[in-house]
C-alpha cells in the first residue's frame, strides 16, 4: 500500500506552495550544466501538478523564477526563458484536458515579450477551467510584491479613493498579486535548504513549513504525499492554545 492511501482526503491543505530548488545541484551531480537540471525539473512539475489535481487540492503555487534570478549568468537566464516558452506552449492542451486553470503572478515587465505572450495566451485559454488552480510565480519576489502593493495603496490614498485611517490587514491583502487566492496552508521546499527565499512572505504567516533533502528533479508524487501526511499530523493553532482548539472542535461536533 502506498502513501496515498494514508492521506485523509477530508483534511487536505486547500493551498500548497512549493519552492522548487535543487535543479542546478542535481545537474552538477550528473556532470551536466544547470539547464540540464531545469529541463528535467519540468517533469517534476508535471508529476506534482497531476498529483495535486488527482487528490483534489484546490490551489498550487510554484516558485518558478524569482526577481533575483535575473542576476544569474545570461546563458542560463536565456535558456530558462526559452524553456518556459516551450513548456507553456506544450502544456496548455494537458491543462485543459485535466480542467486545470493557470494563473501567473510576478513582475511581468521584466519578462521577454515572447514569454509574456505565451503566458497571456495560456492564461486566457485555461480561464474557464474549474479544477486545480495552478499559480506560477515568475519574476516574483515578496519584497517586490509588497513594495508594489504599498505604491498602489499610496496612489489610491492620494487620489482620495482610499482613506489612510481605513487601511487594515485586509486592505493590504487586496492589493497583493495573490488577492484572489487563499493563503497557503502548506509550503514545501526541496533540496535541503531551510529558507523561504523571498517567497510569499505575507501569505505564509500561518503556513506549515516542510523541508526535504530531495532535489527538485527527483521530487515525485510519493514525496508530495509524505509532505501532506506530515502536515496532517500537525496541530494548527493560529495563536490559540491546544485546549481552545480542542474545545472548539468538540462544540462543532
Amino acid at each position: 500500500m502506498g502513501l496515498k492511501e494514508d492521506i485523509d482526503i477530508e483534511r487536505l491543505p486547500r493551498h500548497i506552495a512549493i519552492i522548487m530548488d535543487g535543479n542546478g545541484r542535481w545537474a552538477k551531480e550528473k556532470g551536466e550544466d544547470r539547464l540540464f537540471g531545469h529541463f528535467h525539473g519540468v517533469e517534476s512539475v508535471r508529476n506534482i501538478v497531476e498529483g495535486c489535481a488527482e487528490l483534489g487540492v484546490q490551489y498550487l503555487t510554484l516558485y518558478a523564477f524569482s526577481t533575483e534570478n535575473w542576476d544569474r549568468p545570461k546563458d542560463e537566464v536565456t535558456g530558462l526563458m526559452e524553456l518556459l516558452i516551450d513548456t507553456i506552449r506544450q502544456e496548455v492542451p494537458t491543462l485543459n484536458k485535466n480542467n486545470i486553470r493557470l494563473h501567473v503572478i510576478g513582475n511581468f515587465e521584466m519578462l521577454p515579450p515572447a514569454a509574456k505572450k505565451e503566458l497571456d495566451d495560456a492564461v486566457g485559454e485555461t480561464k474557464n477551467n474549474t479544477g486545480l488552480n495552478l499559480i506560477m510565480a515568475l519574476s516574483y519576489s515578496s519584497r517586490w510584491e509588497l513594495t508594489d502593493a504599498v505604491k498602489k495603496i499610496a496612489a489610491d490614498v492620494k487620489s482620495n479613493k482610499l482613506k489612510a485611517e481605513d487601511i487594515t490587514q485586509d486592505t493590504l491583502q487586496k492589493y497583493l498579486s495573490t488577492a484572489e487566492f487563499p493563503d497557503p496552508e502548506l509550503m514545501i521546499r526541496t533540496s535541503g535548504e531551510f529558507r523561504i527565499s523571498n517567497f510569499l512572505l505575507y501569505q505564509l504567516a500561518y503556513a506549515e513549513l516542510y523541508f526535504t533533502d530531495t532535489l527538485w528533479p527527483d521530487f515525485r508524487k510519493e514525496n508530495l504525499y509524505q509532505a501532506i501526511i506530515d502536515y496532517q499530523q500537525r496541530e494548527r493553532r493560529f495563536g490559540k492554545t491546544t485546549e481552545q482548539i480542542k474545545n472548539n472542535t468538540e462544540q462543532v461536533l
